[in-house]
């Protein structure tokens, strides 16, 4: 029913507090389901190369978010259906914003034809099956950052 709690910076094993945010990635988890943000944030705490983080379930919250946000971010974890709104709708705002200018990633339930065709058409650049490509998510991330470093 409401955002998940910012969580900024991450902890980062073996370095100290803040450490990770001067070079890590900053990640908007747009996400409804509980379950997969919890899945998630432990992955992205188990990653140096995750700086900041924030998590929110509704497409308004994930526009604000944009506008909100200095520095912008750096990669979007996106899902299409969610509990307001949806991922395509975050994908038509961030097309306004020309920049802005962060990695989509989509990671969805909904791995269809016709889905990949429109989020193609919206700039999306990965698009992720939750349960086939979960696993991928993290070395995703980690090509994403060391080609910004």
């Amino acid at each position: 029913e409401r955002d998940h709690p910012v969580t900024s910076p991450l902890p980062t094993p073996g370095l100290p507090d803040g450490a990770a945010a001067r070079g890590g990635l900053a990640v908007l988890l747009v996400e409804d389901s509980p379950v997969l943000v919890e899945r998630v944030q432990e992955l992205l705490q188990a990653m140096p190369e995750i700086g900041r983080v924030r998590t929110v379930d509704r497409e308004a919250a994930a526009v604000e978010a944009f506008a909100e946000a200095v520095p912008s971010w750096d990669v979007l974890v996106l899902d299409l259906h969610l509990k307001q709104g949806t991922g395509f709708g975050v994908l038509r705002a961030l097309r306004r914003r020309p920049e802005l200018q962060p990695v989509v990633v989509v990671l969805t339930n909904h791995d269809v034809p016709g889905y990949r065709a429109r989020t193609d058409a919206l700039g999306v650049q990965h698009f992720l099956d939750k349960a086939r490509d979960f696993e991928r998510l993290g070395e995703l991330l980690r090509e994403i950052h060391a080609s910004r470093t």
